[in-house]
């Protein structure tokens, strides 16, 4: 899977979000930019799509989530600490 790293700290997961949406949710792989699409409700203003994102993905993978790249952007790199990409994909329901 191109979107999944292992790091020594957990799991890089990159993804592609879609602010402004009906619903928090996993829509599946863009294989072209070679991301996990997410869609986000809150809107990207002040920063609130980047904290509903990391919200979003702690709870659906009950572990921390902090974006490490991209925060003004819609790719974004984000770390999963102390999950593998295994358990990341099977949570994801990938």
């Amino acid at each position: 899977m191109k979107f999944l790293k292992e790091t020594k700290d957990g799991t890089l997961l990159l993804v592609y979000v879609q602010p402004k949406a009906k619903k928090n949710e996993i829509e599946g792989i863009d294989e072209w930019r070679g991301r996990l699409k997410v869609k986000i409700k809150a809107p990207p203003v002040e920063g609130k799509a980047n904290k509903e994102l990391v919200k979003f993905l702690s709870k659906l993978l009950g572990a921390e989530v902090s974006i490490l790249r991209g925060e003004t952007g819609r790719e974004k790199d984000l770390l999963v600490r102390g999950v593998g990409p295994e358990e990341v994909l099977k949570k994801l329901g990938l």
